[in-house]
């Protein structure tokens, strides 16, 4: 977010504003110096053009200075491509920043490429001094950050076919989702509903061929296996109607197909997410958070980043993140409402880790609990345990000292804070 000191010695030398697509790119060049007209071309997506026309900037402008880039977004294609030179300073900004910017100059909100990569030269010309450029995390971060994203994607692909299955199997073969505890998202529940897509071909397996299959996937209890054994023997059809069976049949084996090809991939993540964390030099900072575990703690890591300049105060933090409410005021009137633009994964991140540490911090439960005796909503109330949090970790982030739950207890005691008093056990479910 904010460029090196080194960064800021060397002049200017251009401008260039990019409207990119996934066929084109619209791009305006002003040069810093002299009087010349803004320069307008479109060029295409390809690798290749791109690499030419960086090239092109590269030589002609490299030597006098740096080339700010103003484009409207933070990641993708062009991003990483643009990465990749010394000589440009990216700015990348929100649409809505653009979205604003253009209503100024026309009301009617025209639109166009082009124009829009003329507003977008024009904004980094004249107001390069109140933006901010964007500096990558080392590739460590990176690499660690876009891992934990993509594990998130593919959890939340887990969840939406573990739901579209149960629906299928409640149709006609309910009793699946009862010898399977209603967790279809594990190898077992996979592989049993490859081998039994449906009642007539279950009632139709041996006993010895049941425990077999219960043995080689880890699920020996023989408690559980007799259960399991006598529900299916007790069991009775939902429905006889061949319609149905025949066509869910098919769905049913389709969905867990794609559950039991995933299964290894997540593992896959969160051994890498792990291996990347434990080497990573901030990892000492986060991993003893109450209720981070092996999931939160690398998100909230990668959430801060690796460069201590990128926020210079908490509040810079917690807007970034999404946490800190948004004020309209004007005249009498005021309001204060959510904050919606925002990088809604980080913000995710930190939510679900206050929720988490409430079970596990007594200051966090106390806190919670204050929140809700309040009239806070539950999560209304996390928000607000989050805002708290983030402070907190900006602190250790900044000075690179890991958190210490009785110090800041004892800092709570010390200023009579109502959080520091330990709450009852039945106060920590949320």
């Amino acid at each position: 977010m904010s460029s090196a000191n080194s960064a800021n010695e060397k002049p200017i030398a251009a401008f260039v504003g990019i409207d990119w697509a996934d066929q084109k790119h619209d791009i305006v060049l002003c040069a810093a110096t002299g009087n010349a007209q803004a320069d307008h071309r479109s060029i295409s997506s390809d690798p290749d053009a791109l690499a030419e026309w960086a090239l092109e900037m590269q030589g002609r402008f490299g030597s006098q200075g740096r080339i700010l880039i103003c484009l409207e977004q933070s990641r993708g294609a062009l991003i990483y491509f643009l990465m990749g030179y010394e000589c440009f300073d990216l700015y990348p900004i929100n649409p809505k920043q653009l979205s604003s910017y253009r209503v100024a100059f026309r009301p009617s909100g025209a639109k166009d490429d082009p124009v829009d990569g003329k507003l977008l030269c024009q904004l980094i010309c004249l107001h390069h001094q109140s933006l901010r450029p964007w500096r990558p995390d080392d590739e460590a971060t990176r690499k660690l950050a876009l891992l934990c994203e993509k594990r998130r994607k593919a959890v939340d692909t887990r969840t939406a076919l573990s739901n579209q299955l149960k629906s299928e199997l409640k149709l006609f073969f309910p009793l699946a989702l009862t010898i399977l505890d209603n967790d279809l998202t594990t190898a077992l529940a996979g592989d049993f509903l490859l081998a039994w897509p449906n009642f007539d071909s279950l009632k139709k397996a041996s006993v010895n061929k049941l425990r077999k299959f219960f043995y080689a996937h880890q699920s020996r209890s023989e408690q559980k296996i007799q259960e399991r054994l006598k529900c299916i023997e007790a069991a009775q059809p939902l429905t006889r109607d061949s319609a149905i069976i025949e066509t869910s049949t098919i769905a049913v084996r389709m969905l867990a197909q794609q559950l039991k090809d995933l299964v290894p991939f997540i593992a896959l993540y969160d051994r890498l997410i792990s291996e990347l964390f434990d080497s990573h030099p901030d990892s000492a900072l986060f991993n003893n958070l109450p209720g981070a575990g092996k999931q939160l703690a690398p998100r909230l890591l990668t959430a801060f980043g690796s460069h201590r300049e990128r926020f210079q105060c908490s509040l810079e933090a917690l807007t970034f993140f999404g946490l800190a409410p948004v004020t309209e005021q004007s005249g009498k009137s005021k309001r204060v409402h959510f904050r919606w633009a925002c990088p809604k994964f980080l913000r995710q991140s930190f939510h679900e880790f206050a929720a988490q540490s409430v079970r596990s911090s007594p200051w966090a439960a106390s806190f919670y609990q204050h929140q809700r005796a309040h009239g806070k909503g539950h999560h209304a109330a996390v928000r607000a345990l989050a805002y708290k949090w983030i402070r907190i970790l900006y602190r250790c982030w900044k000075t690179r000292q890991p958190y210490n739950p009785e110090l800041y207890l004892t800092a709570l005691l010390q200023r009579g804070s109502p959080y520091a008093s330990p709450v009852n056990n039945s106060t920590k479910k949320i």
